[in-house]
């Protein structure tokens, strides 16, 4: 990251880039943006302005046009190499050109040139792209326009042509030449309740008296010193739907464009069902990159992302069930390991685990993820104890698509759950991985808790799973549905499944409709889901489906140049060019061959600056204070220390440190103990449990494993005596919490 310091530079050379302006339109769990970058040149050269910026990894970009001087010209997809040989043609032939492409090394990451332009010219180019809203556990919908690119570390000589090695230069906040404005319209049937964001909104307003149709912009003034997040939270929970498209009428009817598309979104009844014993190798990669010493946003009493990992690691190593097995692995430009191979979870070492991540520290430079993951896949299984894979990182890694193949080629061994921290994070790596293992992935910023999201997964990866996953179509005579979606290996209760097929055949004339039923057993039990739907397909301008289905084939099939097969290559070249969704294999290019200037000499070159954060004032050596993070008040405090006392068994033990915490003296406590000829730790595990209850139900979601295996520890070793405990435990520390909470 070092590089980034000698690039501020105070020449004051105007910059082309002049203001963004995004326009959003969400309909129930589908976003489809339009965003505009405009540029102007103010000086007396030809310049060409590059700007590099970072997008979702899951976005499907299928439109590009430049706006030149008042003349609208289009841009056409094709293969890549073809793409940049008719932009530096077009250049040196004196005409205007614009290029859009995707990085070769990593799908989150774009790239685009604006060659040519001319003194006073004004260009506006704009790209278009859809795509699906990951769910949040409470039920929102979450949007994010990315604003932060964070610099990302180059592994190999194979990634020096990336975008991402272009040297971007960085200003401050209240320097940066160009403006971001946005307006967002939402739309749903089940009615909208609010929407929140870490950016400052205008007042939401509603287009229809049923709420089902509102409106918010961003408040005027907004600096570049976060990601643009939105929640959208909806009036019903989500109930699973089919929605049709028709397909393109010049293409061939039996064609992916041509022929109707169907989006399936299920959400899948699992009950909470915990295995039947305790099973499992538990690997926890975490990141100790320099990186990892920023702040987790830009907030002044922000936690360093070191600090909360180790909070979380922490709270991981409390909440393994007896009997599995786990090992922690530290990764920057070298990697450690706790134990030499995963050890099985027992009081010591458990406790030898909690005392060296009080040590860790962020010092082990840059981010070299794959020769650990390496380190981990060669290890010999533990038998009935499948892997199950923590990932952590600030995503800062340059050859993205070699670690989703590592984790893809042992995806039959292992789950796993990627955790991208802080703004900026390679959404790319972190939804990848989690994708072609069968994990979860989970983006932590602004204010997210990353003890919060890392328990949540925890949570999934105890429970029992589900398995036997099929899908199944009733449709009528003549007509039949192609799966377009990678098969499903795995359910997470609570989460959304989505699923794109096309539909082949003969479309009934009249009025009809179709089932899908989605069966699974979990424990022995058959369990199933259906939907019947509409077999009337809608017209759709952006043909959104489609292009969302042919961006699910693409990350399918796509890994970069240098992992992607030649057959696999031609296959997304392919579906690129006929859906019209950028792929690392292809780009956008728009040519204006009105202008016929010849260029004089090498253009100017003229890189969009990107806005300075806090963390970047660090590693330039700049001197900034950021305040003692505090946002753990005394309660926190205490729950942290609570759970630090708590025995691998899930018991705590009666002592003076306990008493503390309960703010009650030891000696009281061991004379209103009703059961003075038993074992202390059945009385102070009461207590604890009690007093989590009492004070910590905020953050339950964290200390609920906890609180399971104490439950657990209780009913074999205080059983009938557990009623009588807590109504004593209620007393002494004059809460009133019920039984019910043990079982009782």
């Amino acid at each position: 990251m070092e590089q980034h310091c000698g690039l501020i530079t105070g020449n004051k050379e105007p910059v082309p880039l002049k203001s963004i302006s995004v326009t959003l339109s969400i309909n129930d769990f589908v976003a489809s943006v339009s965003a505009t970058l405009n540029y102007v040149n103010e000086e007396k050269v030809p310049l060409e302005a590059i700007f590099v910026f970072p997008m979702d990894e899951d976005s499907a970009v299928y439109s590009f046009e430049a706006l030149v001087d008042g003349k609208k010209i289009v841009a056409k997809l094709q293969e890549k190499m073809q793409a940049r040989r008719k932009y530096e043609d077009a250049l040196s032939q004196g005409h205007q050109a614009s290029l859009l492409e995707e990085d070769d090394y990593s799908r989150d990451v774009f790239s685009c040139n604006v060659g040519n332009l001319q003194p006073g010219a004004k260009v506006a180019v704009t790209l278009r792209y859809v795509q699906e809203l990951p769910l949040e556990t409470d039920g929102a919908l979450r949007y994010v326009l990315p604003a932060i690119l964070n610099p990302r570390y180059q592994l190999s000589e194979q990634s020096s042509n990336s975008c991402l090695n272009i040297k971007t230069p960085i200003v401050p906040l209240e320097n940066l030449p160009y403006t971001l404005n946005m307006v967002a319209t939402i739309t749903s049937q089940p009615g909208i309740e609010k929407v929140q964001s870490n950016c400052s909104l205008s007042p939401m307003q509603y287009l229809a008296d049923d709420k089902t149709s509102a409106q918010v912009s961003l408040a005027e003034g907004h600096k570049f010193d976060r990601d643009v997040e939105l929640l959208i939270y909806y009036n019903e929970v989500h109930s699973p739907s089919v929605a049709v498209e028709m397909g393109m009428q010049d293409m061939k009817p039996d064609s992916l464009m041509g022929a109707p598309s169907a989006m399936v979104s299920f959400y899948p009844d699992v009950p909470e069902v915990e295995a039947t014993k305790a099973c499992g190798e538990f690997v926890f990669l975490m990141d100790r990159s320099g990186s990892m010493e920023s702040p987790m946003n830009n907030q002044i009493d922000s936690q360093l992302r070191i600090e909360a990992a180790k909070e979380t690691l922490l709270l991981l190593l409390k909440s393994l069930p007896m009997g599995c097995y786990f090992n922690i692995y530290g990764f920057g430009s070298s990697y450690e390991k706790f134990f030499l191979e995963s050890v099985k979870y027992t009081q010591e070492t458990m406790e030898e685990a909690v005392q060296r991540v009080q040590d860790l520290e962020a010092d082990l430079g840059g981010t070299k993820i794959l020769r650990p993951l390496c380190d981990i896949y060669k290890a010999p299984s533990i038998l009935g104890h499948p892997l199950q894979l923590f990932v952590f990182t600030d995503g800062e890694v340059a050859d993205t698509f070699r670690v989703i193949k590592e984790v893809q080629l042992n995806s039959k061994k292992h789950r796993c759950f990627s955790f991208g921290i802080g703004e900026g994070a390679s959404t790319s790596l972190i939804k990848s991985i989690a994708r072609v293992s069968g994990g979860t992935a989970e983006l932590i910023t602004d204010k997210d808790r990353m003890q919060t999201k890392a328990l949540g997964s925890l949570k999934f990866a105890l429970n029992a799973s589900v398995g036997d996953i099929s899908l199944s179509w009733k449709l009528p005579p003549g007509l039949s549905a192609t799966m377009l979606s990678p098969e499903h290996t795995v359910i997470f209760r609570g989460q959304r499944l989505i699923i794109y097929a096309q539909l082949t055949g003969t479309l009934p004339q009249v009025e009809s409709s179709g089932e899908v039923f989605l069966k699974y057993t979990l424990q022995g039990r058959s369990l199933e889901n259906r939907v019947t739907f509409s077999l009337q397909p809608k017209a759709n301008n952006s043909f959104t489906i489609h292009r969302l289905a042919a961006k699910s084939l693409i990350q399918r099939k796509d890994l970069g140049s240098h992992e992607t097969s030649e057959g696999e290559k031609e296959d997304v070249v392919n579906i690129s060019i006929q859906s019209g969704v950028l792929s690392s294999f292809t780009a956008f290019i728009a040519i204006n061959k009105e202008l016929n200037q010849p260029v004089q000499g090498p253009l100017a070159h003229r890189a969009i600056f990107w806005p300075m954060m806090l963390q970047d004032l660090a590693v330039c050596g700049f001197d900034y204070c950021v305040g003692f993070y505090d946002p753990l008040n005394p309660y926190k405090r205490k729950l942290e220390s609570l759970i630090s006392l708590q025995n691998a068994n899930g018991s705590w033990e009666l002592d003076e440190d306990l008493s503390k915490i309960l703010g009650t003296s030891l000696e009281d406590i061991k004379a209103a103990n009703p059961a003075k000829d038993k074992e202390p730790s059945m009385w102070a595990t009461v207590l604890a449990v009690l007093w989590l209850h009492a004070n910590g139900k905020d953050l339950k979601c964290e200390w609920e494993l906890l609180e399971r295996k104490a439950v657990a520890w209780l009913h074999d070793n205080a059983g009938s005596f557990i009623p009588m405990l807590v109504q004593a435990a209620n007393s002494l520390l004059k809460v009133s919490v019920t039984p019910a909470v043990f079982g009782f």
